[in-house]
C-alpha cells in the first residue's frame, strides 16, 4: 500500500464546546471520512474523547490511539494540552496500515511478541485466551501443546503464590494494574513452569477489556555453576532479575503508578505544587526503574556466554520504530526526529528487540543533551565494506575526540551532572552491538553535534 507522507507533527485544534477549528491535511482528511467538517464536532470518536479529558482534568493527556478508516488503521500517538479557548491536539507518530482483520498473523501484534521475553498471550474479561503469539528465540517458542483462542485461561495455567503467599497476575486484574513475576505451571505438565507478566487493556470509555502479557520458561531449582574463587551466592541473570523484580521494580511500580494518578488529578482537583510533586516523584521513580533495567542488562551481557539471536533486521525500520517511541519525549522540548522515509530498508544480521534497544538508548540520549528546539536525524547507508550502517546525530555541542573512547566506559557521563542516566547506556549498548559482530563508534568534527554510528554486518 502506497502511503502518503506526512509532516512530524500532526495539528489540531477543538473548541471548549468540542468543534473542530482547525486541522492539518491528514486530519482534516480523516474527519470528513468520519462524516464531519471543520467548524463541526469532532467526529472522531477516539480523538473527541481524549479532548474532553483534557477540558475536564485541565492538564495535558498523551494517549496511543488507532483509528478505523477505509484505507485500513492509523495508529497514531496524541497530546491533548489545554488552552483557553479549548484543546490543542497534536499527533506524532501516524502510522497507516491495512485492517488488522485479515488472513496472516497481524505484523504489528508479531513484532511486539517478538519483542517480548516468551511468547504473548491475550485474554478478555472471562479468562478465554484471545490471542496466542510466538515470540522470538529459543524463550519465545511456544510449548508442545499451545493454547488455542477460546480456551480457558485457568483450564491452561495453574497458579502459583509466591514465597510470600502473593499472587501477583490476581492482584494485578484486582487493581486493573500491569504485574509482573507471577509463577504458573501447565495443568497438563505441572513440571513445566512459567513466569506470566502482563497489563490491563482498556476501551475509550476506560472499562477494563481484559489482559495481554508474555509467558516465560523457567526451570526448578537451577543455580549457577560452580565457578573458583565466585561467591556462593551468584546467581543467574534470570534470578537476579526476579530478586530485583520482587524487591525494587514491584514497590517502584507501586509508587509510579500512585504518583502518576495523584498528579494527573484523577480522584479530584488537587493544589498545583501537589501535583507538581506528584510528577517529580513519579519521574524519579521511572529514573530508578531505569537504573534497576541496565543493572540486570549489565549482569546478563558481562558474562562469559552471553548470546545474542542472530536474525534478519531492517535497521531502517528500526530507526522509525525507536524515533516512535521517543517522538512525545521530543516534542516536549521542542525537538524533531527525523526518522529513515518509511521506503528505506537496510538489512542487517542481529538481535530484533537489541537493536532496538540499542537505537532506543542513542536516540534517548540525544534528546536529552541536544538543544531545545534542534532536530535530530537518524540515516541509514550501507558502507561498501559488508557493514549496514545507522547513525543517530544531532545538533548538540558534539563529544571531543579524546573521550570518544572514555564515554563507552561503566558508569562514565563525562562530568555531566544532571539526573538523567545511569552511566551505563552507552556501555551496554556497545557490548551488545559487539555480540552481535558490529560496533558503535562516534564521528563528527568539532562543531558539528553528536553522531553515533551503529555498525552490524550487511545482508
Amino acid at each position: 500500500m502506497n502511503i502518503p507522507a506526512h509532516p512530524a507533527i500532526i495539528r489540531a485544534s477543538v473548541s471548549v464546546d468540542g468543534l473542530l477549528l482547525s486541522a492539518d491535511a491528514p486530519l482534516l482528511a480523516l474527519q470528513r471520512e468520519a462524516g464531519g467538517d471543520l467548524g463541526q464536532v469532532l467526529a472522531i470518536p477516539q480523538l473527541a474523547s481524549i479532548a474532553r479529558l483534557c477540558r475536564r482534568l485541565g492538564v495535558t493527556v498523551s494517549r496511543p490511539v488507532t483509528a478505523a478508516a477505509d484505507r485500513g488503521d492509523i495508529d497514531m500517538w496524541v497530546r491533548a494540552h489545554p488552552e483557553k479557548d479549548g484543546t490543542m491536539l497534536s499527533i506524532v507518530d501516524w502510522r497507516e496500515h491495512p485492517s488488522l482483520v485479515r488472513t496472516d498473523e497481524p505484523r504489528r501484534a508479531a513484532d511486539l511478541a517478538a519483542l517480548a521475553e516468551g511468547w504473548t498471550w491475550q485474554i478478555d474479561m472471562q479468562l478465554q485466551f484471545q490471542l496466542v503469539l510466538e515470540g522470538g528465540g529459543a524463550h519465545g517458542a511456544f510449548p508442545p501443546d499451545p493454547p488455542v483462542p477460546g480456551h480457558w485461561f485457568s483450564a491452561y495455567f495453574q497458579l502459583q503464590p509466591d514465597e510470600e503467599g502473593d499472587m501477583a497476575m490476581l492482584r494485578g486484574l484486582a487493581q486493573r494494574r500491569a504485574f509482573r513475576g507471577q509463577r504458573a505451571a501447565l495443568t497438563a505438565d505441572s513440571a513445566r513452569l512459567f513466569e506470566l507478566s502482563g497489563f490491563p487493556l482498556f476501551d475509550l470509555a476506560g472499562q477494563l477489556t481484559g489482559y495481554r502479557g508474555s509467558a516465560f520458561p523457567v526451570e526448578r531449582g537451577v543455580f549457577a555453576p560452580a565457578v573458583e574463587d565466585a561467591p556462593a551466592l551468584a546467581i543467574y541473570p534470570e534470578e537476579f532479575g526476579r530478586r530485583l523484580d520482587r524487591s525494587l521494580r514491584r514497590p517502584l511500580g507501586r509508587i509510579i503508578a500512585n504518583a502518576d494518578t495523584i498528579s494527573a488529578q484523577l480522584e479530584g482537583p488537587l493544589r498545583p505544587d501537589y501535583a507538581g510533586y506528584a510528577q517529580d516523584i513519579a519521574s524519579a521513580g521511572r529514573h530508578l526503574m531505569a537504573l534497576i533495567d541496565d543493572l540486570a542488562d549489565l549482569q546478563a551481557i558481562d558474562r562469559a556466554d552471553f548470546k545474542v539471536i542472530s536474525e534478519e533486521v531492517d535497521l531502517a525500520d528500526l530507526g522509525r520504530r525507536a524515533a516512535g517511541l521517543l517522538s512525545v519525549k521530543a516534542l516536549d522540548k521542542g525537538m524533531r526526529i527525523i526518522a529513515p522515509h518509511p521506503d528505506d530498508s537496510v538489512m542487517a544480521t542481529g538481535e530484533f528487540r537489541r537493536v532496538l534497544q540499542i537505537l532506543v538508548n542513542l536516540i534517548g540520549n540525544a534528546v536529552r543533551y541536544a538543544p531545545d528546539g534542534s532536530e535530530i536525524l537518524v540515516v541509514t547507508e550501507h558502507d561498501g565494506g559488508g557493514q549496514a550502517i545507522i547513525m543517530v546525530i544531532d545538533q548538540g555541542p558534539g563529544i571531543a575526540v579524546a573521550e570518544r573512547e572514555r564515554i563507552f566506559d561503566k558508569f562514565e557521563r563525562l562530568g555531566r551532572d544532571d539526573s538523567g542516566g545511569s552511566g551505563l547506556g552507552l556501555y551496554i549498548s556497545r557490548r551488545l552491538a559487539r555480540a552481535m559482530k558490529g560496533d558503535i563508534r562516534i564521528g563528527g568534527g568539532p562543531g558539528e553535534g553528536a553522531r553515533f554510528i551503529l555498525a552490524l554486518p550487511a545482508l
